[in-house]
């Protein structure tokens, strides 16, 4: 298929997990990439190897930053079609009376203030553009409760209501903003979150059966779901929060 020929798209956090496995499926799929990620060597080895990117650095909790990694595409490519806010960090694991200030602060400035940041200059970059479709990586940790991660689960249950409110206010200017919420995805990310753990082996033997379906989903199995509500094969889907769980908000 080739749904986003003649497309733009700009994906946070996607030097690494996620954001590259969506970045590979839709450059497959015709779209030119702006790589955005703070990993300069990373994301530079990812635009390298798709047919037509460029790599932009990033810190999502900078705002002047966020705004010139949208400029920066805008004039390489004219426009921005399709985002994917995906940029985030897990934090800290800790139970809530023993989390920091700092812990808490560092992740709300990027999963939190740092989600509005791309999805306010996206917006301005699809009002340019006549219209686009923003994707927003949130969590089943945002459906379903889990231990020792407070500030990270708070985040990503904030970006169910932004996506609704942005799909209500921008859907009769062609603009369509839904989020994803995934299970733990093996990537990097989640290797490292695994790691840092009490019992790192237990733990993962846990999560191989977390979900009603077993096993782990790749970033692969999640760019296929991001790619088709991005698409416009969903024109009509808008406001939502799609989970990505093998079964495990159904229970």
């Amino acid at each position: 298929m080739r749904r986003f020929e003649d497309k733009v798209a700009l994906i946070t956090g996607g030097a690494a997990g996620l954001g590259e496995g969506v970045a590979l499926r839709l450059a497959e799929e015709g779209a030119k990439i702006v790589i955005a990620d703070v990993n300069a060597e990373a994301g530079e080895k990812v635009a390298a190897g798709l047919p037509d990117a460029i790599f932009v650095q990033v810190d999502t909790s900078d705002p002047a930053q966020v705004e010139a990694a949208f400029a920066a595409g805008i004039d390489k490519y004219g426009k921005v079609d399709v985002v994917h806010n995906n940029a985030g960090i897990t934090g800290e694991q800790q139970p809530v009376h023993e989390t920091t200030v700092e812990n808490w602060d560092h992740v709300m400035s990027i999963n939190a203030s740092g989600v509005f940041y791309v999805m306010k200059w996206g917006i301005e970059a699809f009002l340019a553009a006549g219209g686009g479709s923003m994707v927003i990586t949130s969590s089943s940790a945002a459906l379903a409760a889990q231990e020792n991660i407070t500030p990270y689960t708070f985040a990503k249950a904030g970006i169910m209501g932004v996506t609704r409110s942005a799909a209500v206010e921008y859907a009769t200017r062609g603009i369509r903003v839904n989020a994803i919420a995934p299970t733990a995805v093996l990537t990097p990310m989640v290797e490292a979150f695994i790691e840092a753990s009490e019992d790192p082996v237990a733990f993962r033997a846990e999560r191989e059966t977390w979900n009603p379906v077993p096993g782990w989903p790749y970033a692969s199995d999640i760019a296929g779901v991001v790619a088709f509500l991005a698409s416009d094969e969903a024109k009509w889907i808008t406001g939502l929060t799609i989970p990505i769980d093998g079964g495990y908000t159904a229970r």
